[in-house]
């Protein structure tokens, strides 16, 4: 029976306080953003309440505290992308009139910040991910990756186009590459992109053409310049070799080529009196060149 009793008077002072003025509390009240949807997208999450201090009716306060039947406040922008914030000072006065009968004392934040961009259509370069895809051993690629179509249509908000920066990756997703390839690729936002851009085209082919480079050496000839006649090399008549990777198409031609291990005395280390190997001709399609030995210490008479 006491445990009713005090139950009762608890139940009825709180009610009875509940059906008094003058309270003062801050809450989150609901809002949302009216804008352009068409021309305009949002790349960030837009605030969905905003805190405010105020007072009234217990009553009023209690079920704007508990957010129950409480219509959002709506902020109409006609351009988002003229700005990223909005003064909540000039909120104060249609804002009043909206929480009514409740008083609006204040609204804590000084500005509510959003991020809306508007939404560009724009034509990208499809260029090759590099991490998508590797060559065989000694294979290059003969040409930069052809692709078709050429260029790729994406729409999205503006910020996120930049990030592109002209170009969009393709995923080619083949390992060890030793043949000529076309494939045909399906086109798709990843998935952090995916909720905010579109594509127009759904494949793009590409086509690579690949060139074996062949592992060789030669016996150089070695060829002295401006050496003094009591100058030498250390070591007598020394063997020069040249290791390389040459393009497989240019073998041919690289029989007809005669190189030379160049030895200057005019582009000696004068400090620690030792003479750099310099191949001459040395044409393009070699890589990977390698000279042993590619240094000698001169002797002095």
């Amino acid at each position: 029976m006491v445990v009713l009793c005090v139950a009762a008077a608890t139940t009825f002072w709180i009610l009875n306080a509940l059906n008094k003025d003058d309270y003062t509390t801050i809450v989150d009240f609901p809002i949302e953003f009216s804008f352009d949807q068409e021309n305009y997208m949002a790349v960030k999450p837009l605030p969905e309440s905003v805190q405010i201090e105020i007072s009234g009716n217990g009553w009023d306060l209690l079920r704007k505290y508990f957010n129950v039947n409480n219509t959002p406040y709506i902020l109409e922008l006609d351009r988002p992308a003229n700005s990223d914030y909005i003064l909540t000072s000039d909120l104060k006065r249609t804002f009043s009139e909206f929480i009514t009968p409740t008083q609006l004392v204040s609204i804590v934040d000084d500005s509510i910040h959003y991020q809306i961009d508007p939404i560009r259509t724009v034509k990208l370069t499809p260029v090759l991910d590099t991490t998508s895809f590797s060559l065989a051993e000694n294979f290059r690629l003969v040409d930069q990756p052809v692709f078709e179509p050429n260029q790729i249509t994406v729409k999205g908000p503006e910020s996120i186009i930049e990030l592109f920066e002209g170009k969009y990756p393709i995923n080619l997703d083949e390992n060890r590459l030793k043949d000529d390839l076309t494939k045909n690729i399906e086109l798709s936002a990843s998935k952090e992109l995916e909720k905010f851009i579109s594509l127009e085209e759904k494949s793009v082919a590409v086509s690579l053409d690949l060139v074996a480079f062949l592992e060789g050496n030669k016996r150089l000839k070695i060829k002295k310049i401006n050496f003094p006649r009591t100058v030498s090399l250390e070591e007598e008549d020394p063997l020069i070799m040249m290791y390389y990777l040459v393009d497989e198409r240019k073998t041919d031609e690289l029989k007809e080529i005669e190189f030379e291990a160049i030895l200057d005395f005019a582009k000696r280390n004068k400090q620690d009196s030792t003479i750099d190997v310099q191949v001459r001709p040395m044409p393009a399609f070699l890589d990977q060149v390698r000279i042993e030995p590619s240094r000698f210490r001169l002797r002095y008479e």
